[in-house]
Order: C-alpha cells, then structure tokens, then sequence
C-alpha cells in the first residue's frame, strides 16, 4: 500500500512554470525572504513577466503553488548562457532558489533545483552554475553541486 502522506505531498507541490496570476499568490513575497527589495507593482511585475517571456526556454522561472492554500511556497530561476568555447556550448545559470519558511524541510527547495538543473540538460548545457551563501553550502551539495573556485561581485548602487 502506497503512503498517503507522499501522494499528498506530490499532488500538492507539483513545479510549474511561472504565471502571471502567480504575483497574486504571494510570489513577490517568497522573493523577500531572499533578499530585502521594494515591492513590485502590478504593471512592473506584468512587465518583467512579459519580458523574460520573450526568453521562451532561455530564461525559466518555476514555481511550487501549495494547493490547499493556492500560496506560491517555493521559486527559483535558470538562465541560459551560449557561449564560445567548448564548442560553442551553454551554461545554465541558477539564480533566486527560495522555499517558504513555513514548508522548509520538505525536499521542495530540492525539487526545485533538480527541475532547474533537468532544464539546462535538456537544452543541451554542458554544465549549471550557482552562487550561494556559504550557509547553502550543505543543501546545495545534496543537490549534486559540489563547490569550484569562487564568487567575486562588483555592485552598481
């Protein structure tokens, strides 16, 4: 017999691509317990969303909408970067992977990566790159990742 708890679990935190209605669903909120930004209005958000559509496969953002309270619980992005060398071949690049504080625990924020990851292999990456916190460390090594070298940044306030 099949346990419950892990069809529930499954029929209620399917991934999916984002959605326009999805800024109603909390989406702008889970973003901020990433990092700390102004708020998005409805024609910004509209915007954006038009825009990084233009990307089709290039650019995807996913989400985990929590069915029974329709809040979207979990995000993240990936990019695809063609390049030069190595045959002139493409790079995923992972960006803004958040789960809900209220549903950590729960493989979501792992679900999220390997659907992030499946997509650049499936648009022929040779590899997928992220930057994290040392912190994320941990949960990114259970994710596959391992770390190589290290992050420099440059910002333009």
């Amino acid at each position: 017999m099949e346990n419950s708890n892990s069809t529930k679990e499954e029929q209620n935190f399917r991934v999916r691509k984002l959605e326009l209605s999805d800024k109603s669903k909390g989406f702008i909120e889970l973003l901020q317990q990433l990092t700390v930004f102004d708020s998005v209005s409805d024609k910004e958000f509209e915007d954006r969303f038009k825009e990084i559509s233009m990307y089709g496969d290039d650019h995807l953002v996913c989400v985990i909408e929590d069915d029974f309270s329709g809040k979207i619980v979990a995000t993240g992005s990936v990019f695809i970067e063609k390049k030069f060398i190595r045959n002139c071949g493409k790079v995923g690049h992972i960006e803004d992977v958040v789960v809900d504080g209220n549903v950590r625990g729960m493989q979501l924020g792992k679900k999220i990566v390997g659907f992030l990851a499946d997509h650049a292999r499936s648009m022929g990456c040779y590899k997928v790159i992220l930057d994290c916190s040392v912190d994320n460390n941990v949960f990114y090594e259970k994710c596959g990742f391992k770390q190589k070298e290290i992050q420099m940044v440059k910002y333009f306030v």
